[in-house]
């Protein structure tokens, strides 16, 4: 029996490195995880006022699909050293209305990726922060900085070094493990 994992990017670009590693990770994940991509561009900015019986029904549709998941990866870049303002949206979204978010208890992942050379340090553990608060194990170790992001990909952003898709193989599989340990 598979795990459905909810794979969200923090990227909104059409032509995404996160998206293009975020779609090689579903592609060689290991047999148990079914990553199923969960989009956030759609999503209003957070509004309580708009929290009501008629939420936005894009609200609606991610809080559902998010919710019909066991363990969560989140593929992101780094915007000026922390995460995307629409994910962190997506997290507030998901989080509300209070008493009923949609990611508690959920295991974790981080892959950050960069077309530098730090490979989105910053967002990864700034990302880490409003995990812990919104109750989701994160998994530590291995730990995944995706730097130079784009001399891994083709022209297509399909990914074309075997070293990287050999660490991301590891790193879908050690998940699987870390999804396994926190559901004992």
């Amino acid at each position: 029996m598979s795990v459905r994992v909810a794979l969200i990017v923090g990227s909104l670009r059409k032509g995404s490195y996160s998206r293009a590693i975020g779609m090689a990770m579903k592609e060689i994940a290991a047999p148990g995880l079914d990553l199923v991509p969960v989009e956030i561009g759609d999503l209003p900015l957070y509004d309580p006022d708009l929290d009501n019986d008629a939420p936005p029904p894009a609200w609606t549709r991610f809080r559902g699909e998010v919710a019909a998941t066991q363990a969560v990866l989140f593929v992101t870049p780094e915007y000026n050293r922390s995460i995307p303002g629409a994910l962190k949206n997506a997290l507030d979204v998901g989080s509300r209305p209070y008493g009923h978010s949609v990611w508690s208890g959920k295991p974790a992942a981080i892959v950050s990726v960069s077309p530098g050379a730090l490979g989105a340090f910053g967002a990864n553990h700034h990302l880490r922060q409003p995990l812990v608060f919104l109750g989701m194990p994160t998994m530590q170790q291995p730990e995944a900085y995706i730097g130079n992001v784009a001399d891994l990909l083709d022209d297509n952003g399909r990914l074309t070094k075997d070293d990287t898709r050999k660490f991301l193989k590891g790193f879908t599989d050690a998940f699987e493990a870390w999804i396994g340990k926190t559901k004992e």
